[in-house]
């Protein structure tokens, strides 16, 4: 089917089991899973089979010889070379979720960063990790060892199925690597495995935990101890509002508890359920099994208690991304949050002067007229945490967050928190706010709809194949031929952000009261229309259809 015509930009149809509880038809064989993972090796003909970095690292399954043991130790020992030749030597800090492959992967990674003689901090319980605390970890050992730089790998493929790894690299600036350096990272990792993985450092697992460079590392205390300098904690624990964790079953399962005793607040964990087959979880919209806490259907069974909690949230298997429940309007929307973050912080934080707002271009709309009613700069960036690490770590952004419910943001002092996603200090901002002004998220964000209007936003995935979406993603502005969008002017036809001028891999096109944004994606065999409306729903679907029009006659050009 060509991306070029029109039916292929719908989206995709709504399971009959999206919003109930996983039916035990749908879970996946993990021990047949984690075989796959060591029994299966690429077909490195098939280009879909190699090491390939998208938005957010190295991701796949082992049943599909995407992810398997050659894919982890190949790409490992890259890195172990990659940061040598970038003068890293200080530790790695080596994290997990609780995906049922990121356990070999773990064990994959610390056999070849041990027989490289690479410094390694593991979890000294030898449990989870959640990406936020290894960036902390990174930024906070680098802040007092500057002359021995630190950096880190996640092994999560996020908010993916169950059947799914991923494994990512983050350097010293300890937010998501660049291209700068996965291209690197992604060649050379190729050339070993093209090679029967010749020249790739191993030993056995038992020999890499007993080595004198493998660390048991406290990742609890510090994070937690940390979050008084970027959150008003008393004030959430003044509040005696009633709180409630869901963990979901990811990496942060038993970071809640001393949360919860260090600082006295009235939080509920609801369950601390880890189960590789996330049997406990609501199925998504497309019948998978997705930890996708933005998504109503997958967090349907957080959003049934939203009557017992001032304030509920969920977040991902890594912690990175928050879903945030309120009793005003149940789970928002992840645009109307960051939204509300962004007006709260900025008229609550004296500390943060000139400080910027940092969204990618496919975030509502609303950002950009919340940002100019408080005459902060707006930088918009394409998709992609990595394009806030910066600004993030130079104090140019207060905030950087994106449409899928990721952000991040300053300490009270203007100093670095993380530079990756932090879904807990999102979690409990929102307590901070009800605390502060006796109203939930949802009740501030119908403040900013009577001031700035009430969007509609949408995004629509499809199936499209490599080819289809490579030539989405080369579209030029001139390739766009039409003047009106939905009964508009058009006023911008964007393939570069207009933050820093990288470029978005797609395409967006820009009117006074709306837009629409075609991109392929990085991880999956789909690909995306982003679409918004300030004149409500009917004008988004004529919005969304004559996109549809557009992109498949750009695509003839």
């Amino acid at each position: 089917m060509a991306l070029g015509q029109p039916v292929v930009i719908k989206g995709m149809s709504l399971s009959p089991l999206a919003g109930k509880k996983a039916p035990p038809s749908l879970l996946e064989n993990i021990p047949r899973l984690i075989s796959a993972y060591y029994s299966i090796q690429p077909d490195l003909d098939d280009p879909r089979q190699k090491v390939a970095f998208g938005t957010s690292g190295h991701r796949g399954s082992a049943f599909d010889g995407r992810f398997n043991e050659a894919h982890i130790l190949a790409t490992t020992q890259a890195i172990c070379e990659i940061r040598h030749e970038q003068g890293i030597t200080g530790p790695l800090f080596l994290g997990m979720d609780t995906h049922a492959l990121s356990e070999p992967a773990f064990i994959s990674a610390l056999e070849v960063l041990a027989a490289n003689g690479i410094e390694t901090c593991i979890d000294d319980r030898r449990g989870y990790t959640p990406t936020p605390v290894v960036s902390h970890a990174i930024i906070s050992h680098n802040r007092s060892h500057p002359q021995r730089l630190a950096d880190g790998i996640l092994i999560t493929p996020s908010h993916n199925p169950p059947r799914d790894g991923g494994f990512k690299y983050n350097p010293a600036h300890g937010g998501p690597a660049g291209p700068e350096l996965t291209g690197p990272i992604q060649d050379r990792a190729n050339h070993y495995l093209a090679n029967g993985l010749k020249g790739v450092q191993r030993v056995a697992y038992q020999k890499a935990l007993e080595s004198a460079t493998t660390h048991l590392f406290d990742y609890t205390t510090p994070y937690v101890s940390g979050l008084e300098e970027i959150l008003d904690m008393e004030a959430i624990a003044g509040s005696g509002l009633h709180l409630g964790a869901d963990p979901l079953g990811g990496a942060g399962v038993h970071y809640w508890e001393p949360i919860v005793e260090k600082y006295k607040i009235n939080l509920d964990i609801i369950s601390k359920e880890v189960d590789p087959t996330f049997g406990f979880m609501h199925v998504d919209k497309d019948g998978k099994i997705r930890i996708d806490c933005s998504s109503p259907y997958a967090m349907s069974g957080l959003i049934s208690l939203k009557g017992q909690y001032d304030l509920a949230f969920g977040n991902d298997t890594d912690f990175d991304r928050h879903g945030i429940v309120t009793q005003s309007r149940g789970l928002l929307n992840p645009n109307h949050y960051l939204a509300v973050a962004i007006q709260y912080l900025f008229t609550h934080r004296e500390g943060w002067g000139d400080a910027g707002i940092g969204k990618t271009l496919v975030s509502s709309s609303m950002i950009n007229r919340v940002a100019a009613s408080l005459k902060r700069q707006l930088i918009e960036v394409p998709v992609g945490f990595k394009w806030f690490v910066d600004g993030l770590r130079d104090g140019t952004l207060g905030f950087g967050g994106e449409e899928s419910a990721g952000a991040s943001f300053l300490k009270k002092d203007r100093s670095t928190w993380t530079t990756d996603k932090d879904g807990i200090i999102l979690d409990l901002l929102g307590a901070e706010m009800m605390a502060k002004t006796e109203k939930d998220p949802g009740e501030l964000y119908a403040e900013l709809e009577q001031k700035f209007g009430s969007p509609v936003y949408e995004r629509l995935d499809a199936p499209a194949s490599p080819e289809e979406k490579l030539k989405l993603k080369n579209l030029r502005p001139e390739d766009v031929q039409a003047e009106e969008l939905a009964g508009e002017p058009i006023l911008a036809r964007l393939t570069e952000a207009p933050g820093n001028k990288a470029l978005i891999g797609g395409l967006k096109v820009e009117t006074e009261n709306a837009w629409f944004a075609a991109r392929p994606s990085g991880t999956e065999d789909v690909y995306k229309i982003y679409g918004e409306s300030f004149r409500g729903k009917a004008h988004l679907k004529q919005v969304q259809e004559e996109a549809k029009a557009i992109v498949a006659q750009a695509l003839k050009a």
